[in-house]
């Protein structure tokens, strides 16, 4: 009996190794791409094209960095990273506060002040997260050279925004929708209204799916490229745009450290908001944005 328990115990130990062995093998071949990054963004560029794009700097330097933010050449401006840095963040902050305010606000009112047609148009914005960027390039540009925004940041939130509501309308719709009438109904006998009841009881019983649609629509805003290169130009471009123009402007030897530290920088904020509120998306999405 003793031997039988002590082979069993063998085979679960073994069966473990062998998971977590392949799980850590996937990760690692996963996580290679960043590896490459970040050691080639410390190292010298005699290194890099004396060496390999995969072993540790010999010299580690953040030179490559301060190049990228601040000196790399874009076009025929050699300011870095910065400018476009900071335009990206005036894009994307509006942007995201708007489309996630606007969706909370359609999905509070398809679920708890349904109307004749509302079906119809929640169907309608749902069609709307199946378009491609392609097929609104055109007449977004229609729009904004009507209203005088096209090749600016104002232009790009405008984008961005209208874009979003589809998806934040879905995430909020079927979050609202779990939560019981019976809420609404109370709060409408004792006399709040329909701002009130969206602001003093929807908005806190959703702070996860919040969180999920900040941190949606944050990552879509930021790492987009098409709509940046199509509504804007030179100094008001994000930097997607520039990190691209960076890559692509190439002065004497290729600067492969400078174009993997753009690269870094341009991704360090999704990065980040990934870190800090990782566990809370998760929990946003079990908590109801995939239900209804």
């Amino acid at each position: 009996m003793a031997i039988e328990y002590g082979s069993a115990a063998r085979s679960r130990m073994i069966g473990r190794m062998m998971i977590y062995g392949g799980l850590i093998g996937l990760a690692g071949f996963y996580l290679m791409p960043l590896w490459v990054m970040v050691v080639t963004s410390l190292k010298p560029l005699d290194e890099i094209y004396g060496g390999s794009f995969i072993g540790l700097p010999k010299i580690l330097t953040f030179e490559a960095w301060a190049k990228a933010w601040s000196q790399a050449c874009i076009g025929t401006a050699c300011t870095g990273l910065k400018p476009y840095f900071v335009n990206s963040l005036m894009m994307v902050v509006p942007a995201v506060l708007l489309s996630t305010g606007i969706g909370a606000l359609n999905g509070y009112v398809l679920t708890k002040w349904r109307f004749r047609g509302s079906n119809l148009i929640f169907g309608l914005l749902l069609f709307g997260c199946f378009l491609p960027f392609q097929a609104v390039i055109l007449p977004m540009a229609q729009v904004l050279g009507a209203l005088g925004l096209s090749g600016t940041i104002s232009g790009l939130v405008l984008v961005h925004t209208v874009y979003g509501i589809c998806f934040t309308t879905l995430f909020f719709r079927n979050y609202f929708v779990t939560i019981p009438d019976e809420l609404t109904k109370a709060a409408q006998i004792d006399g709040a209204g329909f701002l009130r009841i969206f602001f003093s009881i929807m908005l806190p019983a959703a702070l996860p799916i919040l969180v999920v649609s900040c941190i949606w629509q944050f990552t879509q805003i930021w790492n987009d490229f098409l709509f940046g290169v199509s509504f804007t130009a030179g100094e008001s471009s994000p930097v997607t745009v520039a990190l691209n123009n960076v890559v692509n402007v190439t002065m004497g030897r290729k600067q492969y450290n400078v174009d993997m530290a753009a690269a870094m920088i341009a991704a360090l904020p999704t990065l980040f908001v990934y870190v800090v509120a990782g566990r809370y998306f998760v929990r946003g999405l079990t908590a109801g944005a995939v239900k209804g």
